[in-house]
This record gives C-alpha cells, structure tokens and sequence, in this order.
C-alpha cells in the first residue's frame, strides 16, 4: 500500500526540481517572457506542496484552504503562461473565478461539514477539468508547435482529467470513513502519484515546445542572415556594376576625346589647302580667293560645330537631327573634297536627291568623309572613288567603293575596333579611329556600317541610315556594287 507521506514528498521533489530548472530557462531566455509564467506555476505547486507536508495531524480550516488554493494558483499560472506562450487567447478571469470558486467551495464545505470529504474532492475535480479544457483548447488553436507535440501535451492532460473523474467517482461510490479524513487517507496515495507522473510528463512536453520555439526562433534568425547576405551580394553588384558603368563612362569619354582630334583633322585640313590656295594665287584671280575664304569659313563653322558637340558635359545635347534632302548632305561632302583638292577622283552618284531623312548633317557628313577619307589611304592614286547613294526598303544607303587593298579575309571581324589597323595597313599612316568613329555617329541615327570585299579587288563602306520620312527609290545596289 502506498504511503501518503512519501508520494508527498517526491511530489515536492519534483515539483521543486521542475520550478528550478523554468527560473534557469526564464533566466536564459528572458525575450520569452511567458516562461515566469511556467516558472511561477511550477514553484506555486512546489510550495502547496511543502505547506501541505509540514501541516499537522489536525490542521486548521483555514491552513487546507490555502495549501490546495496555491496549487490550484499553480495550474492557473501553467494554464496562463502555455497561452501566452503559444500566442492564443487567455482566459485569465476563468482561471480568477474558479480560485474563487474554490475558495469559497471549500471554505464553505469545511464550516458546514468538516468529515464531507467528497465535496472537496468534487469540487477540485471541477477545478482541473475547467483549466486542462482551457490548456487543451489553446493547444488545439496552435499552429506553431510541431501537431504530434500538441496531440502527446493534449494526451497528457486529458490524463488527468481521466484521473481526477476517476478520483472523484471512487469517493461518491466509496466515501471514506469519519475517521480517515483528518488529513487524507492512504487510499489516495495513487491520485498524487499520477499527479507526480502528470508533472513530469507536463514539463517533459513543456520543455519541448520550448526548445521547438528556439528551433524556429535560430532556423529565422539563419535565414534572415542568409537573406542579409543575398542582398548584401545584391548591393555589392550593384556597386561593382556601378563601378564598372562609371568606367565604361569615363571610357567612353575618353573614346569621345579620341574621336573629336581624330575628326578635328579633316576640317584642319580644309583650312590649311585653302590658307596655301590664297598664298599662290594671291590677287589674281579675286574669285579663287573669295571661293577659298568661303571653304576656310566653312571648315571653321564645321570645327567649332564639332566643339561644341563633342566637348559639352552632355554628349547628347550634340546630336542634333533635323529633316534634309540626301542630295544637299551629298553637295556638302563633295564641296569638301573640292575644297581639299582631292575631288577629281571621287564619282557622286546620288538617286533621288529630294529624299527626305531626319539626320544630324554634321554627324552624317563626317561618317561620309571618314569613309572617303579610308578610301584615298588605301587605294591606288590613279583609281577611281565611287559614292553612291540610294534609297531602299526604309533605309538611305550610302556606298563607297574603292579599287585599294582590301581586307584581310582572316581580320574582317575586327575592322572598326578602337585602334584597329589591317596588317596590310601599318604600313601607311592613320590612327585606326576613322571606322571606329563613323560607327559610334551612325549609332546615334540607329544606322549601320558594313565593309564588304568587292569583285576584282578593292573595298565596298555601306552605311545604312533609317529614312523616317520622304519617299524612296528602286534598289540600286547590285548596279552599283558591280
């Protein structure tokens, strides 16, 4: 038979063990501030427990009343900190009413008949089913603790609401004898066994929700960092990309720089054959001087133009489109040359003259030039130049054609690269700029420049500008490319 002292006391051990060890998990996790709760709890039942032990052999009303009122305090905490704990609603005044009710149950059943032991009993059974429905129900709601945890604390609870049924039918089909109620029989040894048993489950349970809680809390805390170490990779693109585009910018700048003295040259060169002109002819003839003065004025025009464009803080500014006739743009480039002395070898041939682009004419004119210009580097001086100029299929298109060098078959694919220069090229003078240059100003018209091998020899510059007015004209290009 078990002995009612003794279970009393590894009751209390327990109790006491289990109180302890939630004031160190308290103490450790203090963000989780609903562990006082089970803290508190765990130390009220310790304590009822202890007050229960040291009671005499014939306590006081008042001192029963108290010793069970603070364990039922307990599981109204445990009841308490299990819904803040898992976030659920708290039916603190159901905990509050029933330690009235409790109170006021037992005070009353010890007044009016100290040996009725059964209305206690029934009354703390009442007790324990309100409070583990509670604790079940808050259980049942939870979504965050793992479900086969939340089914093992409900199992545990429902335990003791069997138990407590249990405890209460045997004393309303066998109440215990006037002399066995002084303190408590022997008889219900067993029920504060399982209570020891329901403790240690209980806490078992509790204590796993915890550390599931802590799981999730460090799986969040992982991913946020994971997060935080994506976006700082993100950011640290970001920036390289950044860093990278700044020095494509200053590249491009600088590429801009290169191209302007490259283009600087040719309207130098207007002024200077025109400046020699004047010094031979001198005042003899007052029309070649006039028309030479009128090239110098141009080719200064030209220059300034392009320093205006190429030298603002805002490249785009400079490109200036506006709607001109091809065959005019043409005369200008073929005035040029005259200008230069050296038109006598170029062939104009321009098809539908009053057709209409929307071009930048100092843009165009200088890819123009820059073409012609390659064309008199590498081809014969008793070899014809031929510029023809066409419109076909919404595009104007402008041939250069040349009986020179060609290029290297193995090398055409890189033809137009900053600084470029065909082998078959070094060995006479240029900067390896000029196609370079014509294809970043035809870039701004959406154009095209292709270097095609022509039969018998020699090399074909097509440029391709959109027409975005005007009309347009029979393709002409196998007549001319032959």
């Amino acid at each position: 038979m078990l002995d009612l002292k003794t279970v009393l006391v590894v009751n209390l051990a327990t109790a006491s063990l289990q109180a302890v060890v939630w004031i160190f998990v308290w103490l450790a996790w203090r963000h989780l501030y609903e562990l006082k709760f089970l803290a508190a709890g765990f130390t009220a039942i310790a304590i009822g427990l202890l007050l229960m032990i040291l009671r005499g052999e014939q306590p006081a009303a008042w001192s029963i009343v108290l010793h069970n009122t603070v364990i039922k305090l307990g599981l109204v905490l445990l009841a308490e900190g299990l819904a803040r704990f898992l976030g659920q609603p708290r039916y603190t005044w159901i905990g509050i009413s029933l330690l009235i009710f409790q109170v006021v149950a037992w005070s009353i059943a010890l007044a009016v008949d100290p040996g009725n032991l059964a209305i206690r009993i029934h009354s703390s059974t009442l007790f324990t089913i309100i409070m583990m429905s509670v604790m079940s129900v808050a259980l049942l709601r939870d979504r965050t603790q793992p479900w086969l945890l939340r089914w093992m604390t409900i199992a545990v609870l429902a335990e003791y609401i069997a138990a407590s049924i249990i405890h209460s039918a045997i004393e309303y089909w066998n109440p215990a004898a006037a002399q066995d109620i002084t303190v408590l029989d022997n008889r219900n040894a067993w029920y504060l066994l399982q209570g020891v048993l329901f403790l240690i489950a209980l806490f078992a349970c509790l204590l796993f929700m915890v550390s599931s809680r802590l799981s999730a809390a460090l799986r969040e805390k992982n991913d946020a960092l994971l997060r935080e170490v994506v976006e700082r990779r993100n950011l640290e693109n970001q920036l390289n990309t950044s860093l990278e585009t700044e020095r494509a910018l200053r590249e491009e700048q600088a590429d801009f720089m290169r191209i302007v003295s490259h283009e600087f040259r040719t309207p130098l060169a207007v002024i200077r054959n025109a400046a020699d002109m004047i010094g031979l002819v001198g005042d003899r003839s007052r029309e070649a001087t006039k028309e030479r003065l009128t090239g110098i004025g141009e080719a200064l025009d030209r220059l300034f133009s392009l320093i205006d464009r190429f030298m603002t803080n805002d490249r785009d500014n400079g490109f200036r489109p506006q709607s001109m006739q091809i065959g005019s743009l043409m005369a200008d480039v073929q005035f040029h040359f005259e200008m230069t002395g050296r038109g006598e070898r170029l062939h104009f041939r321009t098809y539908g003259e009053a057709t209409s682009v929307f071009v930048d004419p100092d843009m165009l004119a200088t890819v123009v030039i820059n073409l012609i210009d390659n064309a008199f580097k590498y081809s014969p001086e008793n070899q014809p130049i031929h510029i023809d100029t066409l419109s076909a299929s919404g595009f104007v298109v402008i041939q250069v054609c040349d009986r020179g060098i060609g290029i290297p078959k193995a090398e055409a694919h890189k033809i137009g690269r900053r600084f470029f220069r065909a082998s078959n090229a070094k060995a006479g003078s240029g900067t390896g700029l000029g196609l370079y240059s014509s294809r970043k100003l035809l870039a701004y018209h959406g154009g095209t420049l292709e270097l095609l091998p022509r039969e018998g020899g020699g090399t074909a510059a097509v440029a391709r500008v959109p027409v975005l007015s005007g009309t347009t004209e029979p393709a002409l290009q196998e007549e001319i490319m032959a």
